[in-house]
């Protein structure tokens, strides 16, 4: 019985042009899909890499701007209403630094950030405000910058690696292939390299969540499209890869879906609904 949708944001919930600021929406056909499934009882969670404030903001004026969210790639759950935190989980200083510096040594021009305080406290390194794209982490225009021993110091609810001329996919390269103990670097679609603590990853966001609600994976229906999407579509009972997906998501889907663009959500939530009133019916 489906108790709970898991979704993804940039390229799976939301159509539009990830990278063209205030052109993303949730449409009128997977705002109704996904009301109705509240209506019935169904958690519906948003997961994504941004922070609990960007997707409340990308989310403002729907009621999921409103209910429980997984943030950060899964390192935080809170509850975007009331601001309560089910769990967080905290990168360690001398891993994001030992990664940072190897990372340093293959391409001398990364810049790095770490985000702090349940996503609120951003600490951009000298230099890397300059790379920043409009729109890029949901921050101000105007951001302050620190010398790297502040950025390294203190924990991060995700470290953000990035540079101007190198590509995010060799970032992840160098990344996996430098294998720091504690780190787990991904991409989400966005220009830049995103680390998390060992472990921490939607999946596990996901599966801390349901912990909390008492929920079982048989019972999660996720949707996703990239690389920080993997673990959650693998570990739902059902996951669900949008057709603009990754091959790695594609790989462990077990379903295709149409486009994040083509109401893609709603296909397939528009056919569970229909799909349990013919069951309650019986």
């Amino acid at each position: 019985m489906l108790r709970l949708i898991a979704t993804d944001l940039d390229g799976t919930l939301l159509s539009g042009d990830p990278a063209a600021p205030g052109s993303t929406r949730v449409s009128a056909r997977t705002l109704a899909a996904l009301e109705a499934a509240r209506d019935a009882g169904v958690t519906v969670v948003p997961a994504s890499g941004r922070q609990a404030f960007s997707i409340a903001d990308a989310l403002s004026g729907t009621f999921l701007s409103e209910g429980l969210a997984i943030a950060a790639n899964g390192a935080i759950g809170v509850h975007l209403g009331t601001g309560r935190t089910y769990f967080e989980n905290l990168l360690a200083p001398d891993a994001q630094a030992a990664l940072f510096h190897g990372l340093q040594a293959r391409f001398p021009g990364v810049r790095c950030v770490s985000v702090r305080d349940g996503g609120t406290t951003f600490v951009p390194q000298r230099g890397y405000v300059g790379m920043m794209d409009p729109g890029d982490h949901g921050r101000p225009d105007v951001l302050p910058e620190f010398d790297l021993d502040a950025v390294l110091s203190a924990p991060s609810l995700k470290f953000v690696v990035r540079h101007p001329e190198v590509g995010v996919d060799d970032l992840l390269a160098a990344a996996l292939e430098l294998a720091v103990p504690g780190c787990l670097p991904t991409t989400s679609g966005a220009p830049f390299l995103e680390v998390s603590a060992a472990g921490v990853d939607k999946g596990a966001g996901l599966t801390e969540l349901c912990g909390v609600l008492g929920i079982e994976r048989a019972d999660v229906v996720a949707f996703g499209d990239n690389r920080n999407d993997v673990t959650m579509l693998a570990w739902a009972g059902h996951g669900v890869a949008m057709g603009n997906a990754l091959p790695e998501a594609l790989a462990v889907a077990d379903e295709v879906t149409a486009r994040h663009d083509a109401d893609g959500v709603a296909v397939v939530v528009e056919r569970v609904e229909s799909d349990l009133a013919a069951l309650l019916e019986g």
